[in-house]
This record gives C-alpha cells, sequence and structure tokens, in this order.
C-alpha cells in the first residue's frame, strides 16, 4: 500500500558547504605548520678543469690601512700622494708578479675613501684580485 500517493520522492543531495569548510581549515593547518626552507647563498657548480699545478706561489700583497688614513704595504709605511703614486707603489711591491692578491686590511674605523683610493690604485696598476681581511667576532 503507497500512503504517499500525491507526494513525490525527493532526490538525495549531498550538502557541499560543510566539506568546503573542512577542506578549507584542513589547507590553512598545512600552510601553517609547513617550513620554509630560505637561501642565503647561491648554489653555483664551478666548471672543472685538469692541468698541471703552478710551481711558484703567488704572494699576496698586504695592504694596511688605519682611522687615520695612513697606508702601510707588505707592514712598510708609505706616504700616500694621491692614487698613482699608490698604484705605483703597489707594482713595486708585486716584484713581476703579473696579477697578485691584494689584501685590503683595513680598521673598522678607516674612511670608506681610503678604501677605494686602494681599490682604485690596484685598478690602475692592472690587479683585478683583491680581497678583503676580517676576523670573526669576539662572543
Amino acid at each position: 500500500m503507497n500512503f504517499q500517493r500525491g507526494r513525490t520522492r525527493e532526490e538525495p543531495e549531498i550538502n557541499l558547504i560543510p566539506m568546503i569548510d573542512v577542506l578549507l581549515v584542513i589547507l590553512i593547518f598545512l600552510m601553517v605548520t609547513t617550513s620554509y626552507a630560505k637561501y642565503s647563498e647561491l648554489q653555483i657548480n664551478l666548471p672543472q678543469a685538469g692541468g698541471a699545478a703552478t710551481a711558484d706561489k703567488i704572494k699576496p700583497i698586504n695592504v694596511s690601512l688605519d682611522a687615520s688614513e695612513r697606508y702601510a704595504i707588505n707592514s712598510a709605511e708609505i706616504n700616500y700622494t694621491g692614487i698613482a703614486g699608490l698604484a705605483s707603489a703597489l707594482k713595486k711591491s708585486a716584484a713581476g708578479q703579473a696579477d697578485p692578491v691584494i689584501v685590503i686590511n683595513a680598521d673598522a674605523k678607516t674612511p670608506h675613501q681610503a678604501v677605494i683610493n686602494v681599490m682604485e690604485a690596484a685598478r690602475q696598476a692592472g690587479y683585478s684580485r683583491i680581497t678583503f681581511a676580517t676576523q670573526n667576532e669576539a662572543n
């Protein structure tokens, strides 16, 4: 016996709104708990080359600067007369080396212009390998 003659049967439906809410909560949870790695340096694969080791060691040229803008090359103090004079002193201390390493030892309170003067003198002398000496912080 069919007691529901005039009524049609309703189709079952799935309510999507609660399911979307649950998925959003899961997504937010995953985003908050994920740790992101930060890379602060470049990852470089250098090319490799074979060759004979050099017989002679390249001696670095140590240029020291203090806070009162006094210059010393390989522990010998020089009078600064200009960038050209500093470039000729660098050439003299290179002793015939083609492209020696210039190591700049500057005091922390040395004016920036004094360091730039050494770099410009090295450029005028034809030297392109410049590095800076540092020390670790005392804890």
